[in-house]
């Protein structure tokens, strides 16, 4: 299990330094030390009662990875020392978890690892990022290859952000609106039943309904919460399983407007990913193999897998994708177009920005839908109980009046 060490030193020009180094092997963090000529004036482990870390706190979002890349790119393109460009961007990483990760991969290129096996120790550099690098330093284009991976994480984070804000807004004006009604039934209307059963007289059906439900949600709320609860156990339970997923999957990509969206999106991300592991020598088998892990959809894994399954045969790509029934025909001629005249790679790239743009049209079209129908979803509820409750109103009228 990894541990928190906090360090004290001095450089070689008497400059005092300190930081932590998280580590299983406390002569891992004095040979570091020692290797940056830090003279060591205090080591100790830190305290656990003030070592927590949140599940979030060890995550690399894509921006933070594609900012990384750019720099390191950028550095690398100058003429800087690997290992210098490693120091920088570790000293400048606002996250403790990156900053510990970086200062790992430099640690073990030091040690004479290449940049790729460093990276590949982690799990927060994807197959995608791991096989680019190795193949940029095979072929002496690093900084080509890492200009290409930030292009392609700026592009996957903008495309997230995008799907992202579909999403976001129903889901808010949903929950807001069940919000609302939930606080009516449980504290407005019981005010309003004890005012009519203190009056007497014969309430509305829409009334007595309204009542029955607020009287449900007050007595049996445990119970809801239980099947709520189970509901959404069962579902990943479900979701967790081969044909669950695979039925999940298909049956989000068939829902009205929704589908689009992801149909659309699943085609941009499989097309980049592809388009840049091939463009940087990835072989196209190995570069299948990692576009498959990232599809983000089980109907679309299998048609990638089936493609690779063709490719080893020497079939083309182009068929299985067709035969698959989630790309459209425009793409599968595209890249059939592309392997014949061997550009698949610029192909696969012109496909994928021509559905970034599709993506964020479908996406503007999804929120123009679904705006006026949560609006009337979440007006019917509401006001539909406000006027049960204001029906029994008239006949009060007379029952005060002794009518």
């Amino acid at each position: 299990m990894s541990t928190t060490f906090v360090w004290k030193g001095r450089s070689p020009s008497g400059e005092i330094l300190s930081g932590e180094y998280v580590t299983d092997n406390k002569q891992e963090l004095v040979g570091y030390l020692r290797k940056r000529k830090i003279i060591i004036t205090s080591l100790k482990q830190k305290s656990k009662d003030i070592n927590i870390q949140m599940p979030w706190d060890k995550r690399v979002s894509v921006k933070d990875m594609g900012i990384f890349t750019r720099q390191f790119a950028t550095m690398i393109n100058s003429g800087l020392p690997m290992v210098q460009c490693l120091d920088i961007l570790c000293s400048q990483a606002d996250k403790p978890f990156f900053k510990d990760l970086i200062g790992r991969v430099m640690n073990d290129v030091e040690g004479g690892k290449t940049l790729a096996e460093a990276l590949g120790k982690h799990k927060a550099f994807s197959d995608l990022y791991v096989n680019m690098v190795e193949a940029g330093e095979a072929g002496g284009i690093l900084d080509l290859i890492l200009t290409r991976l930030a292009f392609y994480l700026e592009k996957a984070d903008k495309l997230n952000r995008k799907v992202k804000a579909a999403l976001t807004y129903p889901a808010v004006v949903f929950f807001v609106s069940m919000g609302a009604t939930v606080f009516m039934l449980m504290f407005i209307i019981p005010t309003f039943a004890k005012m009519f059963t203190d009056f007497g007289g014969e309430l509305p059906l829409p009334t007595k309904i309204v009542m029955g439900f607020s009287d449900f949600l007050r007595t049996k709320w445990w119970l809801c919460v239980i099947v709520i609860s189970g509901i959404v156990f069962l579902f990943k339970r479900f979701n967790a399983t081969e044909s669950g997923k695979r039925k999940i999957d298909s049956f989000a990509l068939n829902v009205p407007i929704l589908g689009n969206v992801i149909r659309k999106s699943s085609i941009a991300r499989f097309t980049r990913t592809l388009g840049t592991l091939i463009s940087s020598g990835v072989p196209i088998l190995n570069g299948l193999e990692i576009t498959s892990r990232t599809a983000g959809n089980k109907i679309v894994e299998d048609a990638i897998n089936a493609t690779k399954e063709s490719i080893s045969r020497g079939d083309t790509i182009a068929g299985p994708l067709k035969e698959s029934g989630v790309f459209p025909a425009m793409v599968t001629q595209m890249i059939s177009v592309g392997e014949k005249t061997g550009a698949l790679d610029d192909m696969l790239e012109k496909i994928a920005n021509f559905y970034d743009d599709e993506v964020e049209t479908a996406v503007d079209a999804l929120t123009a839908v679904i705006e006026p129908i949560m609006i009337v979803v979440m007006g019917t509820m509401v006001g539909g109980m406000l006027i049960a409750m204001y029906m029994p109103m008239f006949k009060l009228i007379n029952v005060v009046s002794g009518e």
